[in-house]
């Protein structure tokens, strides 16, 4: 039986493409293995996010080489897009893909097989105005399903390379996210996470549904028991959302807003188009109608021209705002973007630095909000067995752990939390 070894850098939705295209390769009879194993075919699926994605990837194709120098060797996403004729000139790749036309990964791993020629297929994603699907019928070794809803995005932050990589906004006929979240429910998954590149600009470019329409049809699927929201940008929170968020038993009460910045003049210069203030109004706003909600956030520090003072703004900014957990991420200069030519780019001992500081506070933020569940009852989907304990998330992704044999994988058991560990919580069943 022929293998074939995936690794998966960046984002979910790379995390969904690659289940999209293992499913290829095991309906063709091949065994999936890690990849540490020998296998006959390597599949690193990219990102380009950060410099370090794109050093990562080489590091995963030299790795793949050294297991197996007589394997396939099969490089595609997002790094691939923007730089496929860097990818293609690597020693050892011998098929390129980059963010179309996936669904051919396993053709042309046949054809390379017979003509052992380098395969490249790398078009521009600018003008595409359809959503390519790639769909998923299980995912290997989950309790959440990932259901990926739309592709691409139309914001062109001035540091971000994502826009080139993917192309602009399409969504995916909403009858298809619909029936495979019904067949997804029928396999045993009761938590379902939307994703996309720009997850809640879904429908800006369908006629009469939007991101709202699709929820309220998701709610709707017999026997989901929780619809999670991957992301979602402040000016996609409307009233409608907050209120369906606040009476569905279904859509989970966590929601991750981006800011990048809590200091308005590098908000502008990051081509964010909102306000500290803003921002800030509509997150009282969504505190005061859910009480109960958690808000997660990503911060980039570093970016061009931002001053010790800056930084600090957006320190106190976030600590006022109490986030409950923080994604930090030092600016990384991506060619072709409008900072990457910006004067005073930061040294990188500096953004380290920052970067060390704010995790600090998500930490500290993140252990107050545990904390704050102590003597309370919280369900739990129930996820894995690790170190004597069963682990599983809250609808608000705390981290709860149970020291009890009786529980079972994609369980939902409604848990006392009696301690913690850090921000990790402990408890007993109730």
């Amino acid at each position: 039986m022929p293998k074939v070894a995936f690794h998966t850098l960046g984002c979910k939705v790379n995390s969904y493409e690659s289940e999209a295209m293992l499913e290829l390769f095991t309906k063709h009879g091949y065994l999936n293995v890690d990849f540490d194993d020998v296998a006959d075919v390597y599949v690193i699926n990219t990102c380009t996010v950060t410099n370090t994605g794109d050093s990562k990837s080489r590091q995963m194709i030299r790795k793949a080489r050294r297991h197996n120098p007589e394997a396939t060797v099969c490089v595609v996403g997002c790094y691939a897009q923007v730089a496929g004729d860097e990818v293609s000139a690597i020693d050892g790749v011998d098929i390129v893909i980059g963010t179309q036309h996936r669904d051919q990964i396993y053709n042309y791993v046949e054809q390379f097989n017979q003509t052992h020629e380098q395969i490249v297929d790398v078009s521009s994603v600018m003008r595409l105005d359809r959503y390519e699907d790639l769909p998923i019928q299980s995912f290997e070794a989950k309790t959440r399903a990932f259901m990926k809803i739309q592709d691409g995005c139309n914001n062109f932050c001035t540091y971000c390379i994502i826009p080139y990589a993917r192309g602009r906004m399409r969504s995916r006929p909403h009858e298809d996210v619909i029936e495979q979240a019904r067949k997804l429910v029928a396999q045993g998954y009761v938590e379902i996470v939307l994703t996309g590149i720009h997850t809640a600009g879904y429908g800006e470019d369908l006629e009469d549904y939007s991101f709202y329409d699709l929820l309220c049809d998701l709610v709707k699927v017999d026997g989901l028991k929780r619809l999670r929201i991957s992301s979602i940008e402040m000016s996609q929170v409307t009233d409608d959302i907050i209120r369906l968020i606040g009476e569905s038993d279904i859509i989970v009460d966590h929601l991750h807003i981006p800011i990048q910045s809590g200091n308005d003049k590098i908000l502008k210069r990051m081509g964010r188009h909102y306000t500290t203030s803003e921002f800030e109004d509509k997150l009282n706003a969504l505190k005061e109608a859910l009480p109960g909600l958690s808000v997660t956030t990503d911060v980039i520090v570093g970016f061009p021209g931002e001053t010790e003072e800056d930084f600090m703004v957006t320190y106190n900014w976030i600590k006022k705002n109490h986030f409950n957990q923080l994604h930090v991420f030092p600016y990384s200069p991506r060619k072709n973007t409008p900072a990457a030519k910006f004067k005073n780019q930061i040294p990188g001992n500096i953004k380290k630095d920052r970067v060390r500081r704010l995790i600090k506070l998500s930490d500290e933020l993140k252990t107050e909000f545990a904390v704050s569940y102590l003597n309370k009852d919280i369900e739990v989907l129930f996820e894995e067995y690790k170190d004597g304990y069963w682990v599983g998330h809250a609808s608000n992704y705390l981290k709860i752990k149970v020291k009890d044999e009786s529980i079972q994988s994609n369980s939902l058991i409604n848990v006392h939390i009696v301690d913690h560990d850090g921000y990790d919580l402990i408890g007993v069943i109730a």
